[in-house]
């Protein structure tokens, strides 16, 4: 692992027991194993950590949507698009929390959209291959949809997992209501 993980690594860890006030960037460099001027070549200061720590989540995201969401019909890699994003935003809901409370304590909170690329390509393209098939309206930019997909089963599982904590047959309810919501907007319904 290089310095620069290390120190992501670190924070994550240290903001997540300390939370984000009460950490210093002493208490990083003492996890990560590395002199303070180190952490300084890579960051600016702990809140410079924010995107970082983003990256990481989404990273981790993409990839178990990559994973997970295999080759079938349009309605099945949407429900199985959703069934990831709401896993995942429960196994990371602490980290979630914290990477939303960071970002929004800075300027990075503008970066949101960038970081959040390699999803929405993940979507356009999946979108963009089932309109060349013919399964998915034409009248749809996919580029918007992707975005707005993504957004919305994003915020639905956050409202579920990081704000209400629900009881579990209702995020089952919630989670299912959203499937349909999704399918029939995709549906060509002339």
């Amino acid at each position: 692992m290089n310095k620069r993980d290390k120190i992501i690594t670190a924070a994550i860890n240290i903001f997540s027991k300390k939370g984000i006030e009460k950490t210093t960037v002493s208490d990083i460099v003492n996890q990560a194993g590395i002199g303070q001027g180190t952490f300084y070549l890579y960051f600016s200061s702990k809140m410079a950590l924010m995107p970082a720590i983003a990256e990481v989540l989404v990273e981790k995201m993409h990839s178990e949507l990559v994973k997970q969401v295999k080759p079938a019909a349009l309605a099945e890699q949407l429900d199985e698009t959703i069934e990831v994003m709401f896993a995942f935003t429960k196994t990371y809901k602490d980290l979630n929390k914290l990477m939303y409370s960071g970002l929004t304590q800075t300027e990075h909170v503008k970066d949101w959209e960038t970081i959040y690329g390699p999803v929405y390509q993940w979507m356009e393209e999946l979108l963009a291959s089932h309109q060349q098939a013919g399964s998915l309206r034409e009248d749809l930019n996919v580029s918007y949809i992707a975005k707005i997909v993504i957004g919305m089963i994003e915020a639905a599982a956050e409202q579920n997992y990081l704000f209400n904590e629900q009881d579990p047959a209702l995020i089952a309810e919630y989670r299912n209501e959203l499937k349909k919501f999704v399918n029939y907007a995709m549906a060509d319904n002339s």
